[in-house]
């Protein structure tokens, strides 16, 4: 089977809002230019159902749109991936659908076993926040002989989260392409592909969010490749190691939506998927994504991480921006309010709140433990 890349994506731009960030200069923080949205899709109904078998065969993954390809997990700026990656989307009633084609000259999977760390192979992983509060999430992995790794995410590490290494997709359905060979260094592949349909009734243990999502609701959601370097031995494959140190080079990550740092485990950087009940290519469809809601949400975790770094040093957390180096957000227009800090507990716990007023009149807060909550205000 061949793997064709299309270069157009769904990317939707949010309407501009005239916004002000003033922020004492810091290396840790990024100002509001250094702001960047995160990528978004909009993923459409499937027209007939889904046969997952890796391949693309159907009129709906025929109109559903490529993703634009991935790029480094710290930024588009840096070094572009040698190799090309990008996916599409669906859903229907039932299940949540992905689907990513690889380009790789030389295809390499040994793990067998359910649940090994596959990203210690090359691979293709999918995280998924369905409520965007960074805590119970999804992370899948496979390999190229469809060896999968599925788990949730208590909190993410830096917040004490702990791998639920024992909690499986319940129904899921993957399946894998290859087009060349796969571990066979005698030959040059052309890529491989996966596809993957994930039951909604899995997803609903682990969140507050309407599961089947409904029109216009908005996940968080991120893919990351890991790709090592490899050369022939023996005629096998083995990780290319560093002449000096004799230890294996470092793999490239090559995501959707840039992270920043090596790090997937921020879910706050992740992408926006929108759900639309429309069926795929009946009808263009534009979703818009509201930038001031995510230069809050930005601004609410630049604050945890300098509370983070804070406690480090301290043992307690600080009750006030001035402790953190840092000075009152203030947004144009009235658009947001300085964020307020409480620290309690001796120091031991914190929130921040920031009330957001003039669009979805919500008081935005987050803890300790980097749980995001969105409140309606009276």
């Amino acid at each position: 089977m061949g793997i064709f890349y299309l270069d157009s994506t769904v990317l939707v731009k949010a309407a501009l809002v005239t916004l002000l960030l003033i922020i004492i200069p810091s290396d840790q923080l990024r100002s509001q230019e250094d702001f960047k949205m995160p990528k978004h899709y909009t993923i459409q109904r499937a027209a007939e159902a889904i046969d997952i078998d890796g391949s693309p065969n159907e009129l709906s993954w025929e109109k559903a749109p490529w993703s634009p390809f991935f790029v480094d997990i710290e930024g588009e700026n840096n070094t572009k991936p040698r190799f090309a990656t990008q996916v599409k989307m669906l859903w229907d009633d039932e299940y949540f659908y992905f689907y990513a084609a690889m380009e790789e000259p030389h295809i390499w999977a040994t793990f067998e076993e359910r649940d090994a760390v596959i990203f210690q192979e090359n691979d293709f992983e999918i995280f998924i926040d369905p409520d965007g509060d960074t805590h119970n999430y999804v992370e899948f992995e496979v390999n190229a002989l469809n060896t999968v790794w599925d788990l949730i995410l208590t909190r993410p590490y830096r917040d004490g989260g702990r791998a639920l290494n024992s909690w499986d997709i319940k129904g899921l359905k993957s399946a894998v392409t290859i087009d060349g060979t796969i571990n066979d260094p005698s030959d040059v592949d052309k890529g491989w592909s996966v596809e993957v349909a994930i039951p909604w009734l899995s997803l609903k243990e682990i969140t507050r969010a309407p599961v089947p999502p409904k029109n216009g609701n908005q996940w968080r959601v991120n893919f990351s490749r890991v790709q090592w370097k490899t050369e022939a031995v023996d005629g096998k494959y083995q990780k290319q190691k560093d002449i000096v140190s004799g230890k294996n080079l470092s793999e490239n990550n090559w995501v959707w939506s840039p992270q920043r740092a090596i790090a997937m485990h921020e879910p706050e950087y992740w992408g926006l998927v929108s759900f639309s009940e429309l069926i795929v290519g009946s009808q263009r469809v534009s979703t818009a994504v509201n930038q001031g809601s995510e230069i809050i949400r930005d601004a609410l975790y630049q604050i945890h991480r300098a509370q983070k770094r804070y406690y480090k040093s301290n043992g307690i957390y600080a009750d006030n921006l001035s402790d953190l180096e840092l000075a009152a957000f203030t947004y144009g227009n009235g658009e947001l309010m300085a964020p307020t800090i409480e620290a309690f507990q001796n120091g031991l716990k914190y929130q921040i709140t920031i009330d957001y007023s003039s669009r979805d009149k919500r008081s935005w807060s987050l803890d300790e433990t980097g749980l995001l909550i969105k409140n309606k205000l009276r």
